[in-house]
């Protein structure tokens, strides 16, 4: 199945606004099913069991959704680059006017990296009816989750020719060099985020003593006092900024830079070339 990018085109727009709410619900989701909470206020003022609730309702719902929590959990709840498919939630499923999910949105779970999030009664009733309504069209057989097979749908000979062209990926990446066995380690949603927006990569630095001598490895710290890195062997150092110089690889502006860039055909096709550095 081809999905005309719009796995890339959900993840560009969680990546701008979907992190708030990241989390909310994968707690839910792990909670053990049949647990028994009182029902909230805004659980109360959500749908009748077995029931999504009102049109109006489910679509408020959507729009809270989609602005916190897509980018987790998928922008139809079906799954997401770290959150599971809550239409397969046993808890989603026990769930009774919102007496299970509301009371992990309210209190969060710090422990699992959750906060807790002080949404408005009439908010969290939109949520909970618009995972409800998810989880009926899903068991009416309308799912339309993301799977790996979803994103292998490219060119793997345009996105070799993009990786060392246009791209200009070649110019800072080696398939045989950083990037072999890339995708033995990254799959799906994963690889492709990875690609995109690797914010958890730290930038590459040179640092000169003034005794000439370089040492070349990961930023760790830059401010107006001490730069700090770890270079290739693991070890860490530190100088203060005006006892050396410094040069900072900016080749992940290049990445930001070329998500406003890529076409769908970009993307899909870059993902085929990837997927074959096992």
């Amino acid at each position: 199945m081809h999905l005309r990018g719009r796995a890339f085109k959900v993840l560009l727009a969680s990546l701008i606004g979907g992190f708030t709410f990241a989390g909310v619900v994968i707690a839910a989701a792990a909670a053990p099913a049949g647990s028994s909470q009182a029902a909230t206020p805004a659980a109360q003022a959500s749908s009748p069991a077995g029931s999504s609730g009102s049109k109006p309702l489910v679509e408020a719902g959507s729009a809270v959704f989609q602005k916190n929590c897509s980018f987790c959990h998928g922008r139809d709840a079906e799954g997401g680059e770290t959150g599971p498919d809550l239409t397969r939630s046993r808890l989603v499923a026990a769930d009774v006017r919102g007496n299970l999910i509301s009371t992990v949105v309210r209190n969060g779970r710090p422990s699992k990296g959750m906060p807790s999030f002080n949404l408005s009664d009439s908010d969290l009733a939109a949520v909970v009816a618009f995972i409800h309504a998810r989880l009926e069209t899903a068991e009416n057989g309308a799912r339309r989750g993301v799977d790996v097979a979803d994103l292998q749908t490219g060119n793997m000979e345009a996105g070799k020719a993009f990786f060392f062209g246009a791209g200009t990926c070649s110019k800072c990446h080696s398939p045989t060099g950083d990037l072999a066995g890339l995708a033995s380690r990254y799959q799906g949603l994963s690889l492709e985020r990875r690609f995109l927006y690797p914010g958890d990569v730290k930038p590459k630095v040179t640092v000169t003593t003034k005794s000439g001598g370089k040492v070349e490895g990961s930023l760790e710290s830059l401010d107006e006092f001490t730069i700090a890195m770890v270079d290739s062997q693991g070890s860490y150092h530190s100088w203060p900024v005006n006892a050396v110089t410094y040069k900072v690889d900016p080749g992940l502006d290049t990445h930001f830079a070329l998500l406003g860039k890529y076409s769908d055909a970009d993307v899909h096709n870059m993902m085929a070339y990837l997927e074959t550095l096992k």
